[in-house]
């Protein structure tokens, strides 16, 4: 694994007759000319400052978020387990929502970070109204499907009548909170994306806080409040998500024209923006639901194997979630970094960056699997489960320990340096081959035709990353997901 992201930073500076590079376009190959080749220590020294000041608030953001989800599974399981994983059930809804949402922001980064190098603010301002549309769109359905069918959606995942009824009464009080997130998030994505993005770790990290706090006081009756159990959790959850829309709404204000949240955003019109946002948009969008679907079909297998794996799956999740932080936050603010130099048509640079990404990535990886084994025996203290469920997430754990070097390594790759250049479909290919064409068939036939055990289930489960892994380092060495993908819209649009 080390030699591959050894690769990936030098392969470049071998042998061309080594490494089969394709045909650039016109204004690629004249500014790879116009560049000088080698690395100064002052070039490293300012990728550092750059892509600390944008990863380390969204790492925050990130580790923030993961805590939150922390503190809120270990007050649940404190209560009962029954209530941890009917809620972690239920919670699968709103995961796949948050797919749709990052299918949306993401591709609108694609363009708003390229056209933010540009200097194009007429292009980010019609993209938002763009992407805000959307996103409304897509948060009304889950809206109306967790408030009107809330028993039909528990049973996509579970049989335990039990884990149906409190699930259910969860989502009719979470519901609202979509249609708010579906604001407040794009919002929040062109806030990071323009390079702002200590303000949007402010306001997300402040909400979170708040939630956390809510869920506790409402969830215990604290500082004499009712005592609401599972439902205080999803009344606090919409309260802190209408409360962070309406920081949101304020900040915007005091923003430039082209960020402030008004309705004729909604209305703005640009058949070409429109037509490249969902040229980029819409297989970032297919790879996240296909990826976020088989994720679910996961939790789906691993659901019906019973509920001592369903509390330890929810516990393993959230320690993966905080061990890797700052992959994705390194995913993140490498796709804006990158995408703001290749709409400067500092291609080269932008290269050369991408390597450096990929060897972060790798070291990042392995330090999120030594925390996962350093926490491992404190959680195991921490949360009361049964001795099976202990069983299970102790091994759970060893098996995310190595798992989250390839999630990181693959999510910056995908995410950060392919998205930068507009390289939206390799992803959505790769995850529909790998995690359903090979991931749930086998797990399918081991948990129900063959029954082996259910930890050699989750095993089976958690080998897509590396699967994906050599496709994936094929793409790279190709170079041809390094591109601008901005236009002067305005002049094409005036000619039409």
């Amino acid at each position: 694994m080390i030699a591959l992201l050894m690769s990936m930073g030098y392969g470049y500076a071998m042998d061309k007759r080594i490494i089969r590079i394709p045909r650039w376009k016109r204004e690629g190959l004249r500014s790879l000319e116009r560049t000088p080749q080698t690395s100064t220590r002052e070039e490293r020294r300012a990728f550092s400052q750059t892509l600390f000041a944008l990863v380390f608030p969204i790492a925050l953001q990130n580790l923030l978020t993961a805590v939150g989800s922390s503190a809120n599974v270990i007050m649940l399981g404190s209560v009962s387990q029954t209530a941890l994983s009917a809620v972690s059930l239920a919670s699968q809804i709103l995961f796949i929502l948050n797919l749709f949402f990052a299918g949306l922001t993401i591709g609108a980064t694609m363009l708003v970070a390229q056209y933010w190098g540009k200097g194009d603010t007429q292009a980010i301002e019609k993209l938002y109204g763009i992407s805000l549309r959307l996103s409304l769109l897509v948060a009304s359905l889950f809206c109306v499907a967790a408030c009107l069918c809330p028993q039909f959606l528990m049973q996509l995942f579970t049989s335990d009548k039990t884990l149906i009824v409190i699930g259910a009464s969860y989502l009719r009080l979470i519901g609202p909170s979509y249609l708010l997130m579906g604001i407040s998030q794009i919002y929040l994505c062109f806030l990071r994306s323009t390079g702002r993005v200590r303000v949007s770790t402010l306001i997300t990290s402040i909400s979170l806080v708040l939630g956390v706090g809510l869920n506790a006081v409402l969830l215990f009756g604290l500082l004499g409040s009712p005592k609401l159990g599972v439902v205080g959790v999803a009344l606090a959850t919409t309260i802190a998500q209408a409360l962070q829309l309406a920081w949101c709404l304020l900040d915007s204000r005091r923003r430039a024209p082209q960020l402030q949240l008004r309705l004729r955003a909604l209305f703005a019109r640009s058949p070409l923006l429109f037509g490249d946002y969902l040229r980029y948009t819409l297989p970032v969008l297919g790879n996240e639901c296909v990826w976020g679907g088989a994720i679910a079909m996961y939790a789906a297998i691993l659901g019906h194997l019973g509920a001592d794996v369903v509390a330890a799956n929810a516990l393993a999740s959230v320690v993966f979630d905080l061990a890797a932080v700052v992959s994705l936050g390194l995913a993140s603010g490498g796709a804006i970094l990158i995408g703001k130099e290749i709409g400067e048509k500092r291609l080269e640079q932008a290269r050369r960056d991408a390597s450096r990404l990929c060897k972060l990535a790798l070291l990042c990886g392995a330090t999120g699997g030594i925390l996962i084994l350093l926490t491992r025996p404190l959680l195991l203290h921490i949360v009361p489960l049964t001795e099976t469920a202990s069983g299970y997430l102790a091994i759970m754990l060893m098996i995310n320990s190595y798992y989250v070097i390839g999630k990181s390594i693959n999510a910056t790759v995908i995410v950060g340096v392919f998205c930068a250049g507009g390289d939206s479909r390799f992803g959505l290919i790769t995850d529909a081959l790998v995690m359903w064409g090979v991931s749930i068939p086998l797990g399918l036939l081991c948990a129900f035709v063959f029954q082996i055990p259910a930890m050699l289930v989750y095993f089976v489960l958690c080998l897509d990353e590396f699967v994906k892994m050599p496709f994936i380092y094929r793409h790279y060495r190709r170079f041809t997901w390094l591109k601008n993908i901005t236009r002067d819209f305005s002049i094409e649009e005036g000619t039409a």
